[in-house]
């Protein structure tokens, strides 16, 4: 034990969060080698969607014309990266549920 290094909080929260699902009653499954290139495609669809869609906010910004269009851009692009993310991580959250 004293050999040990401190763990990092990245690596208690993830040991309290793994505790917390044992506690109820789920248990952890190891991916298989497809699901691991499902979610590795998943996740490399979705980097390219967002460099997609902050591209083309960057065009966007350089045609506004007003602080206010700046700022209806800027929220535009913080739902479409906000939808993005939940969609990427619905789509992983159904491939590591299937068996």
């Amino acid at each position: 034990m004293a050999d040990e290094a401190p763990k990092t909080a990245y690596e208690l929260a993830m040991a309290r969060l793994r505790q917390k699902e044992r506690d109820a009653g789920q248990e952890e499954k190891a991916l298989t080698d497809a699901q691991k290139t499902e979610i590795a495609e998943a996740r490399s669809v979705h980097r390219a969607r967002v460099a997609e869609r902050e591209i083309l906010h960057r065009d966007a910004l350089t045609r506004a014309r007003s602080h206010e269009e700046i700022e209806r851009l800027g929220e535009e692009l913080r739902r479409d990266l906000d939808r993005l993310a939940s969609d990427r991580d619905r789509k992983i959250d159904e491939i590591r549920r299937r068996e």
